[in-house]
C-alpha cells in the first residue's frame, strides 16, 4: 500500500485529467455510439457542431441507456439524445472539489474546455474511473498515463493513427470504395 506521505498533499484536476476527449457529430447513430462505448470503455462523448466544431452537448452511458429504454435506441442519433450542457471543471481545483461537483450535478465526467476563435472545444476530461484509479493506486506510476504530465503521442503521430483507423473503418463499411 502507498503511504499518505508518498502522495502530494493536494492533487488537482490537472494532475489526473486525461488530455484528449472522444467526440462525435450530432448525426452519429446511437448503435455506433454504443459500440464505441463498449469497445473503448468510454464514459461520455462530446458532441461537436459540424459547422464550427463547437461543443454542443454530451452523450454519456446514461443517455444511451435512457434511449434504449424509450425506443430501443435504433433510429436515434447523438443529436437526438445528447445532454445539451457540457459539465466543466477548471484544471486547477482539488480533486475532492471536482468529485463533489460530479456528485452534486449527477455526472460521471467533467470536461476542461479551451476557447479559441470564439469556439469552445473540449481538451481534457476527468472521470469517475480516474478518481477510482487514484484512490486505488499503490504508486504514482499507476497513474502515469493521466494528467498534463502524462506520456502521450505527438500530435502528428496521433493524427496519422486516427486517419489510418478511419480509413480502415471506411473500407470495412464499403469495400468497393478506395
Amino acid at each position: 500500500m502507498m503511504s499518505d506521505e508518498s502522495l502530494p498533499s493536494a492533487r488537482l484536476v490537472r494532475d489526473l485529467m486525461k488530455v484528449g476527449v472522444p467526440t462525435c457529430s450530432p448525426d452519429t447513430p446511437v448503435p455506433a455510439l454504443a459500440r464505441l462505448f463498449v469497445d473503448l470503455n468510454y464514459e461520455a462523448i462530446v458532441v461537436l457542431s459540424p459547422e464550427d466544431g463547437h461543443a454542443i452537448g454530451i452523450v454519456s452511458q446514461q443517455e444511451l441507456v435512457a434511449a434504449f429504454s424509450r425506443e430501443g435506441g435504433r433510429g436515434l442519433t447523438a443529436g437526438d439524445i445528447m445532454r445539451e450542457e457540457v459539465s466543466k471543471a477548471p484544471a486547477d481545483i482539488p480533486l475532492e472539489a471536482a468529485a463533489q461537483i460530479m456528485l452534486d450535478t449527477g455526472v460521471r465526467v467533467l470536461f476542461q474546455t479551451h476557447h479559441a476563435g470564439g469556439i469552445e472545444y473540449p481538451a481534457a476530461m476527468l472521470t469517475f474511473n480516474h478518481l477510482l484509479r487514484h484512490l486505488a493506486a499503490q504508486s504514482d506510476e499507476e497513474l502515469s498515463d493521466l494528467g498534463i504530465q502524462a506520456r502521450r503521442e505527438a500530435p502528428l503521430e496521433a493524427y496519422f493513427k486516427r486517419r489510418k483507423e478511419a480509413r480502415a473503418r471506411h473500407i470495412k463499411t464499403d469495400p468497393t470504395k478506395p
